[in-house]
């Protein structure tokens, strides 16, 4: 998987995109079920296997172990920054701050993914950043701020300022980290599996430094956590990688504010959480967005 080859290229990689994003709503469902596993010591199981997906998809697709020795220094500090930077500073975040207003903060991040698309060369498939992409994001994320009030509670912004400070830190690093992968769209996506592997090793000295083990208890527990490095920990990184690299940014920004918003819809399917009629806005917002964000996109596609 290297560069594009022809029109339908693109939109096959945003798909894979929008399956990451779809994982990702995955995430609340199953890290409620997987019990009270620390964080750090969830994140280090969970990209543990994420590791093994990726073993198993270099092994399956015969690209041999000599792909990794291809792969410049700047892609491998690049994804490192990005996958075990991103999680050091989000849970420093929670540590510090209510975990809501923490999300809704991090959640900046689609937004900031839009504007950064703007600043990518045209080699790397950068164009112009328009008014209606901008005000796209911005709608989607007015979409995806709505999710605690549809959840029947509030927001206070009562921690920390240190704590949301890391929370924008947390949004700013997955962003940059998103849309400077498309500088190295030429590196196989299975590359990520040597970055996951560095994150499991990267969580797993933040464990052993800061937290107590708990491993999980029961069936239960035990089969969400796989399923938590399986899906949205495992493959949905590699799916990403793939439409970050070759798919429709903006598009995939600005449809990515949908994952807090399927998070809790599943949530109430699963008896796991309430919602209330707010949800239904939240859902047209963040759809609004996406359709104004991709306008062109959709329009260059139909011609």
């Amino acid at each position: 998987m290297s560069g594009h080859t022809g029109t339908a290229a693109p939109w096959r990689a945003t798909l894979a995109g929008v399956g990451a994003i779809a994982l990702w709503a995955t995430l609340a469902s199953l890290g409620t079920l997987s019990g009270n596993v620390p964080p750090f010591q969830l994140t280090a199981l969970s990209f543990a296997l994420a590791t093994l997906v990726g073993v198993a998809y270099v092994v399956a697709t015969g690209q041999g172990w000599s792909l990794f020795a291809s792969v410049p220094l700047a892609s491998w500090l690049l994804g490192v920054y990005g996958l075990l930077g991103y999680h050091v500073v989000y849970f420093l975040a929670i540590r510090l701050a209510p975990p809501v207003e923490v999300s809704i903060i991090a959640y900046l991040w689609p937004l900031l993914i839009v504007l950064f698309s703007g600043l990518l060369p045209a080699s790397a498939g950068g164009t112009r950043l328009r008014w209606w992409h901008v005000v796209g994001a911005v709608t989607g994320f007015a979409g995806a701020a709505l999710v605690p009030f549809a959840r029947g509670g509030g927001v206070e912004f009562s921690g920390s300022l240190v704590g949301y400070l890391a929370a924008l830190l947390a949004a700013f690093i997955w962003s940059s980290y998103s849309v400077a992968s498309r500088l190295f769209a030429a590196v196989p996506t299975a590359a990520v599996t040597g970055t996951c592997a560095l994150t499991a090793v990267g969580a797993a000295v933040g464990h052993v430094l800061l937290e107590t083990t708990v491993w999980p208890s029961g069936t239960t527990e035990w089969a969400a956590t796989v399923l938590l490095g399986l899906g949205p920990v495992g493959i949905a990184f590699y799916l990403w990688d793939a439409g970050m690299k070759r798919g429709h940014l903006r598009l995939l920004g600005v449809l990515s504010y949908a994952t807090p918003v399927l998070s809790t819809l599943l949530l109430i399917a699963l008896g796991l959480g309430s919602g209330g009629p707010l949800i239904w806005l939240a859902v047209g917002l963040v759809v609004t967005g996406a359709l104004l964000a991709a306008a062109d996109t959709i329009l260059a596609r139909s011609k």
